[in-house]
């Protein structure tokens, strides 16, 4: 259980910010040529939402499949 913990937590964390992944900058630099900047914060605030979400979903995921139903 530890490593599908580890392996979640460190896949669905960089998406927090936009320095969390390589796909972040990538989305950020493809943003900002076509002249709709999104800036380091407004990222920040969306992406701590979406990563609080899934990582409580992955929480829950663990949580049923090692614990209540084993």
């Amino acid at each position: 259980m530890l490593w599908w913990a580890l392996a979640l937590g460190a896949d669905l964390g960089g998406n927090a910010t936009a320095i969390g992944a390589s796909a972040n900058v990538v989305v950020l630099g493809i943003a900002g040529r076509n002249r709709q900047p999104i800036s380091f914060w407004q990222f920040t605030r969306y992406g701590l939402v979406v990563t609080a979400a899934t990582v409580a979903l992955s929480a829950g995921y663990l949580w049923l499949r090692y614990f209540a139903l084993s």
